[in-house]
């Protein structure tokens, strides 16, 4: 069995090395997620392992309540504050004893989020995937199977019969078929869009729909 605890450590000690070798520039870069840029992705990572729950609900009422927005403000506030170096030194440390509602959130989700924002800057980058196969065959497995009320992967996924090219997995249904690469496929299935022209099948337009 994959386990999820495992997994994200395992995941997060990787992610942390790879980020060390990006430059400054790229840091400032635009990422693949929307409004962000890579630094301030790198802080939102920061903050789902350390920052008060206080502090969210405060920032969500300044917001009518909405989580987005107060996740936004959250990173970049924290990204204008800390540099990524800074943020890496605190993401390592957090990884091994997380605090506020890092101590909270499910470790499958966690695990999910992290890959995702990876791939949010590595793609934008102009970089291929780094995410070893069976961990993004694990977020895979979350998508399609957890509801996530902050990602609606499971509800894009819904009545299509998805299978990866590049692993030993698939996600069976009665409906159209979306193929392509695992990780392409859970960038799309986590909102990404950017992805789905490296997808093939007849039901590429039903997930394009569903964005």
């Amino acid at each position: 069995m994959f386990g999820s605890a495992n997994a994200l450590r395992d995941n997060d000690t990787r992610l942390a090395e790879l980020a060390r070798g990006i430059s400054a520039a790229q840091w400032a870069r635009p990422s693949l997620c929307a409004e962000w840029t890579n630094h301030e992705v790198l802080a939102h990572l920061v903050i789902g392992y350390g920052v008060a729950l206080s502090a969210v609900a405060t920032s969500m009422l300044r917001h009518r309540g909405s989580f987005d927005a107060a996740n936004t403000e959250l990173a970049r506030a924290l990204a204008a504050q800390r540099g990524p170096d800074q943020l890496l030194d605190d993401f390592v440390a957090l990884a091994r004893r997380p605090r506020g509602i890092g101590r909270l959130f499910p470790r499958r989700l966690l695990l999910g989020d992290h890959v995702m924002h990876e791939l949010d800057i590595t793609y934008a980058l102009g970089k291929g995937s780094a995410v070893p196969v069976p961990t993004v065959v694990a977020v895979l497995n979350t998508q399609v199977r957890v509801p996530n009320p902050f990602v609606p992967a499971a509800a894009r996924a819904r009545g299509l019969n998805l299978l990866a090219t590049d692993a030993d997995w698939s996600h069976q249904a009665d409906g159209p078929t979306v193929a392509g690469q695992a990780a392409h496929l859970a960038s799309v299935l986590a909102g990404r869009p950017w992805a789905l022209p490296y997808l093939r099948g007849d039901g590429v337009a039903v997930l394009s729909s569903r964005m």
